[in-house]
């Protein structure tokens, strides 16, 4: 099933669970579901799934506007990083590496976070900063939601744990990153982090190595790989993190980005206000997002 968060015209300010129906119309699952979240359906799955997927005859919702899925995660975003090899040498040219860390394949994964107000919609404006970030830069990525949780998952127990998927882009202030030499603050603005459209669940999606992850930027091509070119699965993310850390229900997992985004090129290209980036992935839809013209009333400096 492909489940999104909605609100709609005759509900302004509230938020519904609706799902994306074969003509691609959102139907309301409120009488099924009744006021749930998303993150209450998949704390409680088992239960709701099969309700959720035997439901008919459900009301379109006219003029629905599509949040994040996930609006306001409990939790920061698990993400990570330099997990393609053509990215790591993007990086690594680019100059933003640390020049003992430039090229190395790590050993192990490169995990950071995104705190819960980065996220947006997955048509929503992404804000510039103009007053924080002159380098704002894009990442398509596929995000792993944790339908069970636990603590030390297994690697060959871990696909069990997983829910669904849907897109994340990993906005960044490459400035930020460089400056502060941890990616904390340079991947956490608020808007830095576009989901959806909508959320997928994983017997729908099926073997998440056949995926193809891409963006582009007004128009023109820029990334373009499968998932299986990932250099830590999907099952070696989930056991790293959950070695010590208990990984909840409605946990969100960034899997990192293939080459291609904005520092890869000579001169980088930065966003733009104005510029309209689309990520994509078979299966998942497509997020478009435009960089916010900046608005001196809104922020003067």
């Amino acid at each position: 099933m492909k489940l999104v968060t909605f609100t709609d015209p005759d509900a302004p300010g509230r938020d519904k669970l609706g799902r994306i129906n074969s003509e691609g119309h959102v139907e309301d699952l409120t009488p099924v579901a009744g006021d749930r979240t998303l993150l209450d359906v998949i704390d409680a799955w088992p239960q709701l799934g099969p309700a959720l997927a035997a439901a008919t005859a459900l009301p379109v919702a006219a003029g629905a506007r599509l949040r994040a899925p996930i609006p306001q995660p409990p939790r920061n975003l698990f993400a990570v990083g330099k997990n393609y090899h053509d990215h790591i040498e993007e990086f690594a040219r680019s100059g933003y590496d640390a020049p003992d860390r430039a090229e190395k394949i790590p050993a192990v994964p490169i995990v950071f976070s995104k705190v819960p107000t980065a996220v947006t919609g997955p048509y929503d404006d992404i804000d510039p900063h103009p007053a924080v970030t002159t380098e704002l830069d894009y990442e398509a990525e596929l995000a792993v939601i944790i339908g069970r949780g636990g603590r030390g998952i297994p690697r060959e127990q871990a696909m069990a744990h997983v829910w669904g998927y849907t897109i994340i882009n990993d906005v960044t202030a490459r400035d930020l990153q460089r400056d502060h030499q941890q990616w904390l603050l340079g991947k956490s603005l608020d808007t830095f982090a576009p989901m959806g459209p909508w959320a997928v669940t994983a017997d729908e999606v099926g073997e998440p190595r056949n995926l193809i992850v891409s963006s582009a930027v007004n128009g023109e091509a820029r990334q373009h790989a499968p998932l299986a070119d990932l250099i830590f699965d999907i099952p070696e993310l989930i056991t790293t993190i959950s070695a010590g850390i208990t990984l909840h229900s409605g946990d969100i997992i960034a899997t990192g980005t293939p080459a291609g985004v904005g520092i890869g090129f000579t001169p980088p290209r930065f966003l733009q206000p104005g510029d309209l980036v689309e990520c994509s992935i078979t299966g998942l839809g497509t997020l478009r997002n435009a960089v916010r013209q900046h608005d001196p009333a809104r922020n003067p400096r």
